[in-house]
């Protein structure tokens, strides 16, 4: 770690942990806030995740390309924050009753303008963090690490998801409560900018990082088939990456409201199961990155996953018991799916930045964004939205004339998510093959 450097390690907390919360929000509270204010509508939710998934996509192909081409990760990590934070803000002013006033629309068709305009809104706010994060701030990770220390920052880069979801988790749902919607989201947008204002002036590029002369070529590069051949071993991770970002699509889009509909829990109960289960699975991660800078990372990739899915299951279980008893087990079985979760991640994270070839590292982000969000965000609500449509089980109270879409998560979204996941095996199994063929062949 201390040839990470010390500025390097400020400037990955601060623009990581800012990133991944502002990520985490989204993820779950925007989900939540079109589900609350706007209309209790999951095929929304599912729409709003998939259109997200896709605009990252191309965004991270575009400006991972020019970031390499421009040999800059720094403006546009900087400039990409200032602007995001600005989107965030903007999101939570989104309401019907706003949209109809401006609009002059029924609250029937204010709902609906809502909707479309908060989808919309959704999208542009991923468009500048997935310049800034994904395709800048990743990039700019994979140059200043190397593989003997890359497993410990990795453990850390890991935990961030956790540690903002422990702050979202535990803390955007008291404070939604005491001060709305609108007003938190207004307080992160303007954390976010002021971290964008502070790189300008902070982030450092690698010395190694210089311009490089391309084109449109640069955008398509990492899906040459000449590429994909000679980087087999990336592109087996990159596959691992896709099922097990399946798997948790399937659930997480849903799981804040599956706590709170389907087994009752209050902001405050969910929020304290999730921080004690948060707290300790990265605790945990930090001594499995150290070991996993000293042991095969493919070989605990096995392990990882198998506590993941076996975590997804004890969650799917976590029903039909007494109130306090399902606390206690819900609990249990969050802490295991956090440990394999941050622990798949982290495994797969130093993987790949290990074999992303060296002067390519930025047009690579956007290929492992079609396996890491694009395909895991189209296919994973789906899938997971399919289970709840299937069961149907309405709000409690709905009333006779519920709407159709008024209806919660089910407990088999967590089971699905659990097979999926361990389908993942047989490619870990098939990227050991690989990178013991690529040791033999000496291209190590």
């Amino acid at each position: 770690m201390e040839k990470f450097g010390k500025r390097n390690l400020i400037t990955l907390l601060v623009f990581g942990i800012a990133g991944q919360i502002a990520w985490s929000v989204e993820n779950m509270y925007f989900n939540l806030f079109v589900y609350d204010v706007i209309d209790k509508n999951l095929d929304a939710v599912t729409l709003m995740v998939q259109l997200s998934g896709v605009v990252a996509t191309l965004v991270t192909l575009l400006a991972g390309a020019l970031s390499d081409r421009l040999g800059n990760r720094r403006k546009f990590i900087s400039l990409g924050y200032l602007i995001w934070g600005i989107t965030v803000s903007l999101f939570g002013c989104i309401t019907p009753e706003l949209v109809g006033k401006i609009f002059s629309l029924d609250e029937v068709r204010a709902v609906s303008a809502a909707l479309v305009l908060v989808i919309i809104a959704d999208c542009v706010m991923t468009l500048f963090g997935s310049t800034a994060n994904d395709a800048a701030f990743n990039a700019w990770v994979t140059d200043n690490t190397r593989p003997a220390f890359r497993g410990s920052v990795e453990s850390i880069v890991a935990v961030l998801p956790l540690f903002s979801m422990l702050v979202v988790v535990g803390g955007f749902g008291m404070l939604v409560g005491l001060i709305g919607y609108t007003a938190v989201f207004i307080a992160l947008g303007v954390i976010i900018t002021a971290c964008g204002a502070f790189g300008l002036f902070y982030v450092k590029d690698s010395a190694e990082l210089s311009p490089k002369h391309g084109g449109f070529s640069d955008i398509i590069y990492g899906f040459r088939p000449s590429v994909i051949r000679g980087n087999a071993a990336l592109y087996v991770t990159f596959l691992i990456v896709g099922v097990y970002g399946i798997a948790c699509q399937v659930f997480m889009p849903y799981l804040i409201i599956y706590m709170r509909e389907s087994l009752g829990f209050s902001a405050l109960e969910y929020s304290a199961v999730f921080a004690i289960a948060i707290l300790v699975g990265a605790a945990m991660n930090l001594v499995l990155g150290r070991i996993s800078d000293r042991r095969e990372k493919t070989e605990l990739l096995y392990i990882a996953v198998i506590i993941f899915s076996a975590g997804l299951f004890a969650m799917y279980m976590a029903r039909e018991m007494l109130h306090v008893a399902n606390l206690v087990f819900f609990g249990l079985s969050g802490f295991a799916m956090i440990t394999g979760y941050i622990f798949v991640a982290q495994l797969t994270g130093a993987i790949m930045r290990d074999l992303t070839p060296k002067n390519d590292v930025g047009k690579m982000q956007g290929v492992r964004m079609v396996f890491a969000v694009l395909i895991p965000m189209i296919f994973g609500p789906m899938i997971g939205n399919s289970i709840n449509k299937s069961k149907g089980l309405l709000l409690e109270n709905a009333g006779a004339d519920a709407m159709t879409t008024s209806y919660v998560p089910a407990p088999e979204i967590f089971l699905v998510a659990s097979g999926i996941s361990m389908l993942s095996l047989l490619l870990v199994y098939l990227l050991k093959r690989v990178a013991a063929r690529r040791s033999e062949l000496g291209e190590d």
